[in-house]
């Protein structure tokens, strides 16, 4: 994300939380009040977002000062102190919730995806994440699963090529779709997916050419056939039903990649706390 950007985002995150004016820190902080917060982490995880959390306060306060006392990307066992900031006490109140609604969203998605990349050590096997976010936070969610240690999928429906279900019905067949997309954009067919159901259309997307299988909902013993059948002639991705429980087991199974919604579409906020002191 660009720096402009993230100051158009966060700025819309402003308004829409503090409108014509935070009226409870008006009325009980002096307007030049200076004023120490220290952000916590208070629970096992990965940090992700600094950045957004301080253009989140700068924007209130343009002098605020920022120490960062977490790597962000590492995982911690025992939380603890994240980021420590001085400023105006009442840009540190009215950015509070804003700037941890931020912070917990995008150190959760990190923490999850984190978690997943843990359960498939071993294996050569790769996480990867959808399009399943927020709307208007992609690149943040996305930036947060790679600082989890797992893989960006396609970042929307202009940089890669994945044909599913509905565009092979429209087009009138796999073999349709795949020739339609070497007509059109050559330049994304060498990494072109085709999803699959079952042991036909497999074949029909080797058949095709297709350099690349998305597995759809595959029981474990179907992804192990499909990597039999397959015998390396394309890279295969896992997606459906995954869950912590049961993604090492089809990591075991032999495909290249497993796709996981739940990095971004539920992932559980990072618990963190602000604290503030009035330093005059």
């Amino acid at each position: 994300m660009s720096d402009d950007e993230l100051t158009e985002l966060v700025g819309r995150a402003l308004a829409e939380d503090v409108g014509s004016g935070d009226v409870t820190t008006s009325a009980t902080v002096a307007a030049d009040a200076p004023a120490q917060a220290l952000i916590t982490q208070k629970a096992p995880g990965t940090i992700f977002g600094s950045e957004v959390v301080e253009r989140c306060f700068a924007l209130l306060d343009p002098d605020v000062c920022f120490e960062r006392l977490a790597q962000e990307g590492k995982w911690r066992e025992q939380g603890g102190p994240v980021l420590s900031i001085e400023g105006l006490a009442g840009a540190l109140l009215t950015g509070e919730r804003t700037a941890l609604n931020f912070l917990g969203r995008l150190s959760g998605i990190a923490t999850l995806a984190a978690r997943f990349v843990r359960e498939v050590e071993g294996t050569g096997t790769v996480v990867l994440d959808t399009r399943k976010t927020t709307p208007g936070l992609r690149k943040l969610e996305k930036a947060a699963v790679a600082a989890g240690g797992a893989t960006n999928h396609r970042v929307g429906l202009f940089d890669a090529i994945l044909i599913k279900e509905n565009h092979i019905a429209a087009a009138g067949g796999i073999a349709q779709a795949v020739a339609r997309v070497g007509k059109v954009a050559p330049e994304l067919a060498p990494m072109l997916e085709v999803e699959v159901r079952n042991p036909g259309e497999i074949d029909e997307a080797l058949a095709a050419g297709a350099p690349r299988l998305l597995l759809d909902n595959m029981s474990v013993d179907e992804l192990r056939v499909a990597v039999a059948r397959v015998g390396g002639r394309a890279k295969l991705e896992a997606s459906g039903n995954v869950t912590l429980e049961n993604i090492r087991e089809r990591a075991q199974t032999g495909v290249d990649f497993i796709s996981v919604g739940a990095l971004t579409h539920s992932a559980p906020a990072l618990d963190l706390s602000l604290i503030l002191e009035v330093t005059r």
